[in-house]
């Protein structure tokens, strides 16, 4: 009982820690491991198998870590290197294109097609940061858009509030739609074996018609918001995408890169690749590609939320070792009374809820092994329960300006250009296109899989 209070509150004071955001949260994480470690693990339980297990450095020695043709059907708890692994070296790609210009020609490009009309930027940018964020982190995506978004506010004189605020809803949309966008969804099929294909053939079509009514909503509400003040756009001189592009071997090489990680992601699950393999693999030929630029592009890699998963994981893997996990497991089949609607609907509105004031990424992270306990336990198909904990992360995140870190991001971007959007401008827009994404979520959940 000890142990299990003590795991408890460590977890607790890391997440009260997280919110404030007056320390590092990766130091927060880090620092939360150490005490799991040394304190539970240590300690109160005395088992250097718990700790061996938790680190789970053997994983990554194991042939089927990165190659696997038949993938395994249990994870052991702990750090999941698969997706530290690829998340770092999709970091290294996006430098990469990043550096060889490839965002802003894309940003300017779709500007100029819809002729710098601002109303019709944001329904293009709403668009391609869902379509983006299928492929690329979340947050990188509103890195660049954000500042994209801005630049073209001070030309066509609009605020870039709004339009931020719609962009970075739609980049957590479009993530939830395949395993690669969103980091909850990394976490979620790199931990229970599922692929590129499986995300998109489940959670995709949901992501795709929430799209759709986030598209109509969102331009109801913004439409006059981001009008521009300029009488004759006309008269001002717009930039020309090639302008940004800095070497053409450079940018297609990009271009090329993208491409084959977007093929071997969707094709994974037939060649047998991991996303560990896939992660590494990519990062190597960017960094072969752009060696004369490789420091700018290592040093450009957000190191600071690898050592953040690092820290997570290893908490999330003493709730596990403790079993507190199975024990609220238990609580959610008690409180469904093994019913698949009620469970479906408990998983995804206390995701949404809980997501929208904590970070999604842990809160994914410590849900993982509960939804695998309580598919066990009640019988129910796992996958059901995986696609409704990806919905209910990653829409529910997008409610507050903290519930994702692509909305800290697209928040600190707006405000170090002179926009800051407070909570109630941010919730103002979102929390509404929340709830309605979320209920669309459960009624495609129940007609599909309610059975």
């Amino acid at each position: 009982m000890i142990t299990q209070i003590l795991a408890v509150s460590i977890f607790i004071v890391m997440f009260v820690m997280i919110v404030m955001e007056k320390i590092p949260r990766h130091l927060i994480t880090l620092g939360a491991g150490l005490l799991m470690i040394v304190l539970v693990f240590g300690v109160c339980m005395r088992s250097p198998q718990a700790i061996i297990d938790t680190l789970a450095f053997k994983n990554i020695f194991h042939p089927s870590f990165w190659y696997a043709a038949h993938e395994a059907t249990e994870e052991s708890s702990g750090i999941n290197w698969a997706t530290i692994l690829f998340i770092g070296g999709m970091m290294v790609m996006i430098e990469g294109m990043g550096h060889a210009g490839f965002f802003k020609w894309l940003c300017l490009t779709l500007a100029k097609a819809v002729k710098y009309d601002p109303v019709k930027i944001l329904v293009a940018f709403m668009t391609l940061s869902a379509a983006l964020a299928m492929f690329i982190d979340s947050i990188t995506v509103i890195l660049f858009l954000a500042r994209a978004t801005i630049e073209l506010a001070r030309l066509l004189r609009f605020d870039p509030g709004p339009m931020i605020i719609a962009e970075v809803f739609c980049a957590n949309l479009g993530g939830s739609a395949t395993m690669c966008g969103d980091p909850p969804n990394i976490i979620i099929g790199t931990s229970l074996h599922y692929s590129f294909g499986d995300f998109i053939t489940n959670t995709g079509p949901i992501a795709g018609v929430g799209l759709i009514f986030t598209l109509v909503y969102f331009y109801i509400v913004m439409h006059k918001k981001v009008r521009s003040e300029v009488k004759d756009p006309s008269l001002l001189e717009y930039p020309e995408p090639n302008e940004v592009i800095q070497s053409k071997r450079d940018f297609f090489a990009s271009v090329i890169i993208f491409a084959i990680a977007v093929v071997l992601l969707v094709t994974h699950a037939q060649t047998g690749l991991t996303v560990a393999t896939i992660g590494i693999g990519v990062a190597i030929v960017t960094a072969i590609v752009y060696a004369k630029a490789l420091k700018d592009i290592m040093a450009g890699v957000d190191y600071k939320t690898l050592l953040f998963f690092v820290g997570l994981f290893i908490v999330v893997g003493g709730l596990e070792q403790t079993g507190i996990l199975e024990l609220i497991a238990n609580f959610i089949a008690k409180v469904s009374g093994g019913n698949l609607l009620i469970t479906i609907a408990i998983i995804l509105w206390v995701s949404a809820i809980a997501s929208a004031f904590v970070d999604n990424i842990p809160f994914a992270a410590t849900m993982v092994p509960i939804i695998k306990d309580l598919a066990m336990v009640e019988g129910f198909d796992l996958s059901t329960l995986a696609w409704t904990l990806s919905m209910g992360t990653d829409i529910g995140g997008s409610a507050t300006p903290i519930g994702a870190s692509a909305n800290v991001v697209g928040c600190s971007v707006s405000s170090e250009n002179d926009r800051p959007i407070g909570w109630g401008e941010y919730c103002k827009y979102s929390a509404p296109a929340t709830i309605i994404v979320i209920a669309i979520s459960m009624i495609m959940l129940f007609v599909r899989y309610g059975h």
